[in-house]
């Protein structure tokens, strides 16, 4: 049995392992890119508190081992076989009992916040059960107050290009969002699946083929990103690359009507440029691939027929 002393000792360092994890796990978000967007907050705090949790069972079992080796080491020359412990029921129940709670808390909370990011859409994946035509579920947002988008971008991804058009039928290679204003993505992929990831958004979806993924963002820091492709999708994947701009509706309106009035033009995609250099090596695989979409026009701007 433990003496008073050592009850004491183990619940100062308890309390000690309890500040030092705490402050990793505020360290933690100076990990992470900036956060651009109101939903990468909640996905911030649940990562410093996975952090937490770590650092807390590392250092934990670490001062565990540390002081079994300098206070409880077999003298010199003593070669005999410890005393067969048998198991404590008590304890048995606290290192099962304690994990296994801490896991489903995890659980709930990385589904509470899926829940509350706005992403539509995906009622075919979430509920197995319902058929392919029923209609998208609808997730409630960070503030679990559902508020509708001001605007609507489509987003068009294809081997291996981004596009996207604006509610007056404008195309352009950039992607332009408002700032502190939702903007719904209506996201589309061809041919094979493709991953909308922007590392400041915390947002990371796959779009797959065939089906249409809505999510719906709400930027909250101005500035330029990267938005990247985060499925590999074939030899040009990487590639795959598109400037992200996020400013005020003053700027993000001018720009609208600023780039309305300009010519259009022939943008350059890396991968065709790539693909269509003579091959390096006499080798043949015969391996099907796809070649890359043709470069498309920038500045577009659809005219309705109706107009």
């Amino acid at each position: 049995m433990f003496s008073v002393f050592e009850y004491v000792l183990i619940t100062f360092y308890v309390a000690v392992l309890l500040i030092v994890s705490r402050w990793i796990g505020q360290q933690a978000f100076s990990w992470m890119p900036p956060q651009a967007t109101a939903e990468a907050q909640r996905v911030d705090d649940l990562f410093s508190f996975l952090v937490s949790i770590g650092a807390f069972i590392l250092l934990g079992l670490v001062g565990v081992i540390v002081y079994a080796i300098a206070f409880h080491r077999a003298p010199p020359e003593d070669y005999t076989e410890g005393h067969p412990s048998r198991g404590n029921g008590k304890l048995e129940i606290l290192w099962t009992a304690t994990p296994t709670l801490l896991v489903i808390w995890i659980a709930f909370q990385s589904f509470n916040i899926y829940q509350q990011l706005n992403i539509l859409g995906l009622n075919q994946i979430v509920h197995l059960h319902t058929p392919l035509e029923s209609a998208p579920a609808y997730a409630a947002n960070v503030s679990d107050i559902p508020k509708p988008a001001s605007e609507t971008i489509d987003v068009f991804v294809r081997q291996w290009d981004w596009s996207f058009r604006y509610p007056n039928n404008l195309t352009t290679k950039e992607l332009h969002l408002p700032l502190n204003r939702s903007t719904r993505l209506k996201m589309q992929a061809e041919k094979v699946i493709h991953g909308f990831y922007i590392p400041e958004f915390r947002l990371k979806q796959d779009i797959v083929p065939g089906r249409n993924i809505d999510i719906v963002i709400t930027p909250i820091r101005s500035g330029k990103y990267r938005l990247k492709d985060s499925q590999f999708s074939g030899a040009y994947f990487a590639l795959m690359e598109a400037d992200v701009y996020v400013e005020s509706l003053d700027k993000y309106n001018q720009w609208l009507a600023q780039t309305i009035s300009s010519e259009t033009t022939n943008t350059k995609n890396q991968a065709v440029a790539e693909n269509i250099q003579p091959p390096k090596t006499l080798f043949k695989s015969g391996w099907y691939t796809v070649a890359p979409a043709q470069p498309a026009i920038a500045n577009q701007r659809k005219i309705d027929n109706d107009t």
